[in-house]
């Protein structure tokens, strides 16, 4: 005796969709939605609010504030996507700045002394992340230590004195700007290294390992990703970032000094967090940490046009640092108690 099989029934409720599940509305209450929404909100109210900001000039160095904040926040990026940290950048930057200045008294070439710089910086980076992998001493106490050593090596090398005499032909390259566009030479360099790097975290699986690694480590290393290689070499490209920013720093401001970048670290974290990067690692995006640069800049500068004292700049460091920290974490709690609810409320409905 035969049987039929019958075919499954067709459901009237819709399948979900992966447009569904990328819609536009999905995205805009997405973090780095929100914070997208949250610059064009500062830009406008900026624009309006503040004398000058919509200047041409302004708007010039605007973005010439953030082009370290930039570069160091590219590398960062990827150090926190695998769950680690480096919070030597900034002093690693005036370590290399240092270092320019009495390579420039001594008598090198800026053809030689670049690749040095960048060289000792990537060094520096390579010290971080031997410490880290071959030691297996966490990053945090790590580059708290070197933060303070890159520094004092920065003081050893210079001391208090400073070095403004470079070329003009290098000075006045990073104020130049792209034919009659309000865009410097060094915002071009970082776009290029913003798409490599994007490239790199988004489209190939080196960057499908670093979010393995910072989603679970001992799984990646399980699956065959060598999670200390892959760490290490982060370490030292993060070096080698500072050495880059390190030489645009001080042709920016023509001066090489210790203390070049004192603090900037903090504002390098809480623009990579406030992107919606996970500080326990394994998520995150790089145009959200973009975003999160490029609104960090528009606060700096709209206030100091409006002659806001520097303590008080430190304070809105500190705040968007917390904020940084605190709200991406929220909103991922908010959404997950949603959906608990939209599955309780389908259970109850189907029951």
């Amino acid at each position: 005796m035969s049987t039929t099989v019958l075919p499954p029934k067709e459901t009237s409720e819709p399948r979900p969709s992966a447009f569904a599940e990328h819609s536009p509305l999905r995205r805009l209450l997405s973090w780095e939605g929100a914070i997208t929404a949250l610059l064009i909100f500062a830009v406008l109210a900026a624009s309006f609010g503040v004398e000058g900001f919509a200047d041409s000039f302004n708007l010039t160095n605007a973005q010439l504030d953030i082009v370290e904040i930039a570069i160091l926040s590219l590398t960062l990026t990827l150090l926190v996507v695998i769950g680690e940290i480096d919070l030597s950048i900034a002093s690693n930057l005036g370590m290399c700045s240092a270092l320019m200045g009495v390579l420039w008294n001594a008598g090198l070439s800026i053809e030689t002394i670049i690749p040095i710089t960048i060289l000792v910086g990537a060094v520096a980076g390579a010290l971080n992340g031997f410490l880290v992998t071959v030691l297996g001493l966490p990053s945090l106490a790590v580059t708290i230590g070197t933060l303070a050593l890159y520094r004092g090596l920065a003081y050893v090398l210079l001391g208090d004195k400073a070095v403004a005499d470079f070329p003009v032909d290098y000075t006045s390259w990073t104020s130049k700007t792209i034919g009659s566009l309000p865009i410097p030479n060094p915002t071009v360099l970082v776009i290029i290294l913003a798409i490599i790097v994007g490239i790199l975290l988004h489209a190939t699986p080196i960057g499908r390992s670093l979010y393995a690694i910072g989603s679970n480590k001992e799984a990646a290393r399980f699956a065959g990703i060598r999670v200390k290689r892959i760490t290490f070499w982060l370490f030292v490209a993060s070096g080698a970032f500072a050495g880059l920013a390190a030489i645009i720093y001080t042709f920016r401001f023509s001066s090489a000094r210790a203390d070049n970048a004192n603090g900037l670290e903090l504002t390098v974290v809480a623009a990579v967090l406030l992107g919606g990067v996970s500080i326990f690692g394994g998520r995150g995006t790089l145009p959200g940490v973009i975003v999160a640069v490029l609104l960090v800049g528009v606060i700096r500068n709209a206030l100091i046009l409006d002659d806001v004292a520097p303590d008080t700049l430190m304070l809105v460091t500190g705040g968007l640092l917390i904020i940084s920290v605190l709200a991406p974490n929220a909103v991922t709690w908010g959404r997950e108690r949603w959906r608990l609810r939209k599955l309780a409320q389908k259970a109850a409905s189907t029951s």
